[in-house]
């Protein structure tokens, strides 16, 4: 009985060092990652953050800075899941929703620019011809595209609103409200458009 017992002792002794020993390097590659953030290398603190996920994936603040970096290397994407990921996790973080919204919108333009395509299988990728140096241009979407792209305005209403109803005291009120209506026009300008 007292082997078991010790037993069960060193088990529970060696997983509490363990989540301790996970916790530490999850705040360290965490804090590395926005080192190479504010340096402006987005590639390499995507990687710490992926690797800040892989060790324990229920940290919020992983999620979110894997999100913001995704941005930032205007990844939008890979931003957009990332954010969907952090507020499963934390849905009263008001800049989630925010910087959700504004990940579809930028989507939006990249189909829109014919950066992003949308292939038959409904599923965004880099468009082949598109490269740093061309310039935006108009393309001509299909009508598949053309939903998919004000489905995605639609939700970063419902994003910009979200962000509005959890952050009431926000400075930035008047702006996003203002944002919405715009988007609310555009959106009903495509639909008469058709």
């Amino acid at each position: 009985m007292k082997k078991a017992l010790l037993l069960v002792c060193v088990l529970s002794i060696s997983v509490v060092t363990t989540a301790c020993i996970n916790s530490f390097a999850v705040q360290e590659l965490n804090n590395k990652a926005m080192s190479f953030m504010d340096q402006g290398n987005y590639e390499e603190a995507i990687e710490r953050l992926k690797s800040s996920i892989d060790l324990d994936e229920s940290v919020f603040e992983s999620h979110y800075n894997l999100a913001v970096a995704y941005t930032k290397s205007e990844d939008y994407v890979n931003a957009l899941e990332a954010y969907k990921k952090a507020i499963t996790l934390n849905p009263d973080f008001p800049d989630s929703y925010y910087s959700l919204a504004v990940a579809e919108e930028n989507i939006v333009a990249d189909l829109n620019s014919g950066i992003l395509t949308l292939d038959d299988n409904g599923t965004l990728k880099k468009s082949e011809t598109a490269d740093d140096n061309s310039e935006i241009k108009d393309v001509k979407l299909s009508d598949s595209t053309k939903t998919y792209a004000d489905e995605l305005l639609k939700d970063s209403i419902r994003n910009y609103n979200e962000y509005l109803v959890r952050n009431q005291n926000a400075e930035d009120v008047e702006e996003v409200e203002t944002h919405i209506k715009d988007l609310e026009l555009k959106i009903n300008n495509t639909l008469t458009e058709e």
